[in-house]
């Protein structure tokens, strides 16, 4: 019995070398296994990576929601009647152009809204804006009707006629919604706060028109 279990191994000690080169040829197949295995979790954290990547540029920009911006850009005089200097008083009537700037990727439909013009903290005189939409990341702008604006009983009056120059503010608010890429809509209401001047000489204009 002893002699069959010692002839089992070569006398000299050694491994066969078919032994040998099964083992290697083993362990050479664990590591390519290995291998595909590190590349496979490697592919899925870089797609996970990049999915990331693609929703928070996604969130920051296109369904990033930002406020329009409602402005006056000009307007057009078609009367003009000044008082005098002992009976000083204004008589305009303007038609104003108007701009809604909509910087979201989806269109803005805003509520109709009273724009009014005031000459130094009085009233004078208002105009309503209808209800309309402005398309994904464009400028609309339109002309609306008239508006007559009347001014008297200020003891400032007749320094700005003189001086040939009246200062004129007009403010509003826009209600509407914003419907980004026809998926979620949100309330987004803007202001408008505009100084301008008209020129009361000849012909007559506005002139320095700042919006904030």
């Amino acid at each position: 019995m002893a002699e069959k279990q010692q002839s089992a191994y070569p006398a000299n000690g050694y491994v066969r070398s078919g032994d040998t080169e099964a083992a290697a040829a083993h362990d050479a197949m664990r590591e390519q296994r290995k291998k595909k295995r590190n590349k496979c979790i490697l592919y899925v954290l870089l797609f996970i990576v990049f999915q990331t990547a693609i929703i928070t540029v996604f969130a920051l920009t296109i369904m990033k929601v930002r406020t329009p911006r409602f402005r006056i850009r000009g307007a057009a005089i078609t009367d003009f009647n000044a008082g005098t200097a002992a009976s000083p008083s204004l008589r305009a009537t303007i038609t104003p152009e108007f701009t809604v700037k909509n910087a979201n990727f989806g269109r803005y439909k805003y509520r109709s809204t009273t724009v009014e013009f005031f000459y130094r903290g009085t009233r004078v005189g208002q105009i309503s804006v209808p209800n309309s939409k402005a398309g994904w990341r464009s400028t609309k702008r339109f002309i609306h009707s008239a508006v007559e604006l009347n001014l008297s009983g200020s003891p400032q009056l007749a320094e700005d006629l003189r001086a040939g120059v009246v200062p004129i503010t007009s403010t509003a608010r826009m209600g509407g919604k914003v419907e980004l890429i026809f998926i979620m809509k949100k309330n987004k209401a803007t202001n408008m706060n505009c100084t301008m001047e008209i020129v009361t000489a000849s012909p007559h204009t506005f002139r320095n028109i700042a919006c904030k």
